[in-house]
């Protein structure tokens, strides 16, 4: 039999040793760093870069982008932390809703439930006993209910909090970047062509990695995150320039 020729049998292994899935379950906190780190890249690049045209010094430069860096951090955590608590009352709200309409109105309950089920191909007579079963089991009817109804994800207990630290953190350290070059060069026309530099290679690996984590093509996600912070950096020294006494 085919089954059991030894080359069947090795294509057999390769193939279910590529199938082995990795999912990844980190994407709401890759979310946030991407969140923090591309505004922090680019929102102080752009001040630092208007900030040179307009011929500011170095430590004039340094000191109006720490100070940015330390309100931008704290406005992009707290966003983070009221987008994410928003998301848990919602998700208690809606909790307590299905909970007394399986109390309350249980067989229309259990008919959405085979009205979901029947989305996917499957029959009553296939579902049925699925449906009879959730209703013996109030939490996994709860469940089911909450996830292919609502489309809702249990939130994480902490998630509020990790998402503020998270996006701040991030948003520090990629606002420090550009303005590294004016720490060490008191030329602020010098430093601006050090910052963009390294601002723009910044973004480039950012971008890459960025498009690792997404699925998108890595190259083309740097090259779009770069073309983002350049634009943004050359229209505000542009606007400085133009509009300089």
């Amino acid at each position: 039999m085919a089954d059991l020729d030894p080359e069947n049998q090795n294509r057999r292994l390769l193939i279910q040793q590529q199938h082995r899935e990795k999912h990844f379950t980190g994407g709401e906190i890759v979310r946030d760093i991407i969140i923090g780190v591309s505004d922090g890249l680019t929102v102080p690049f752009a001040l630092a870069a208007g900030l040179s045209g307009a011929n500011a010094s170095s430590s004039i430069v340094l000191t109006a982008g720490i100070a940015e860096v330390a309100a931008g951090a704290i406005s992009m955590g707290l966003g983070g932390y009221l987008a994410a608590k928003s998301e848990a009352d919602q998700y208690k709200k809606e909790l307590r809703r299905e909970e007394e309409e399986i109390v309350l109105v249980p067989d229309t309950e259990a008919a959405e439930v085979g009205e979901i089920l029947a989305q996917y191909g499957i029959e009553a007579h296939e579902y049925g006993p699925v449906v009879n079963a959730l209703r013996k089991n109030p939490q996994a009817w709860l469940d089911f209910m909450m996830r292919f109804e609502l489309g809702l994800e249990r939130p994480e207990p902490k998630r509020a909090i990790q998402s503020a630290l998270t996006i701040a953190i991030s948003y520090i350290l990629g606002g420090l970047v550009p303005l590294i070059p004016y720490m060490f060069f008191s030329n602020a026309s010098e430093a601006v062509l050090a910052s963009v530099a390294l601002t723009l290679l910044a973004l480039l690996v950012f971008g890459y990695a960025k498009g690792c984590f997404t699925g998108n093509k890595p190259v083309t996600s740097a090259v779009q995150t770069a073309l983002i912070g350049a634009i943004a950096s050359a229209a505000a020294f542009g606007m400085a320039k133009a509009v300089q006494p």
